[in-house]
């Protein structure tokens, strides 16, 4: 395979993983539809940890995601991802499309298909760069990118962090939103509406920046500088606030999420529909044979022009 094949294969992969990493920029079970015209905090709270807890125990449900940007320069557009996603364990199994998708690869570079299959697992991300591109590839058809592996060979604690937290926000689980939700400060319920021909009850809150950060275990788990400098750094792209919205169905899961955020240079919105919680999210990794691995091919490279 040639050195620009390697290097599209790689863009391509590279840049689906920079959008779907945006897309990720945790008692009791009454129904929805019995809640009161008018909740109060107490009853919104209740209302939103059954939701939580109930959330939690399904492990896994379909999804419909879309996502738009606007005012980001080259990163503008839209996404829509569809397919299975799974939080315990950690699991999806997606395919993307949109204008986003052909502008990453475009900024980087490159180009990627119209339509791209994605598999997390095991925190490893697969992509399928489809029949074109697998000719060029020796016939592999299925991308590999391991950032475990990679941030270990790099011997650098905290890029191990970054890569890490990277992939786990790629699957940020609708259990984790409405953990979120609850640490928000001015949380209410907005009303009844009808969701995709369900009865849902939709309410809303916002957190800020720090309050978000808090709310994530940021400040907790990372030391003091280097906490500092995310916040920093966060306030520096200009992000306002994290805005969630969530409308709960009569059997008490959530049926839609909306997650907005305005910076600076543009904002982004994500709308996420939820259905059959509880489906087995039997996701599998591509057979071995149909594989490339991004991080093996480049270390290859790198070796080869060592001894060039």
């Amino acid at each position: 395979m040639n050195m620009s094949a390697w290097k599209r294969a790689g863009v391509a992969l590279t840049a689906t993983a920079v959008v779907v990493g945006v897309a990720g920029c945790q008692d009791g079970e009454g129904k929805a539809s019995d809640a009161p015209k008018t909740q109060s905090l107490g009853d919104v709270t209740k209302v939103i940890q059954a939701a939580y807890q109930k959330t939690s125990e399904a492990k896994a449900a379909k999804v419909k995601m879309t996502m738009s940007m606007e005012g980001a320069g080259a990163d503008s557009g839209t996404a829509e991802m569809t397919g299975v996603q799974g939080w315990d364990p950690s699991v999806m199994d997606i395919t993307m499309k949109g204008s986003m998708l052909s502008a990453a690869g475009a900024g980087a570079g490159g180009e990627v298909p119209e339509q791209v299959r994605m598999i997390m697992l095991d925190n490893v991300m697969y992509m399928d760069m489809g029949a074109k591109q697998a000719a060029e590839m020796d016939g592999k058809r299925w991308m590999k990118l391991d950032l475990m592996a990679a941030a270990d060979a790099a011997g650098d604690k905290a890029l191990q962090k970054q890569m890490t937290g990277g992939l786990e926000s790629m699957n940020q689980d609708p259990a984790q939103q409405l953990a979120l939700l609850l640490d928000s400060p001015n949380l209410k319920h907005v009303g009844a509406e009808k969701v995709n021909g369900m009865e849902t009850q939709h309410y809303k809150g916002t957190l800020t920046v720090e309050q978000m950060l808090k709310a994530g275990d940021s400040s907790k788990l990372l030391p003091k500088e280097d906490y500092d400098k995310l916040l920093a750094s966060v306030k520096k792209a200009g992000l306002k606030g994290y805005d969630t919205e969530v409308w709960v169905n009569e059997d008490g899961y959530p049926a839609r999420m909306d997650i907005g955020m305005t910076m600076a240079e543009g904002s982004m919105q994500m709308r996420a529909d939820y259905s059959d919680y509880g489906t087995k999210a039997a996701v599998q990794a591509p057979p071995a044979k149909d594989t490339l691995d991004l991080f093996q091919m480049l270390k290859e490279l790198g070796e080869g022009l060592k001894q060039g």
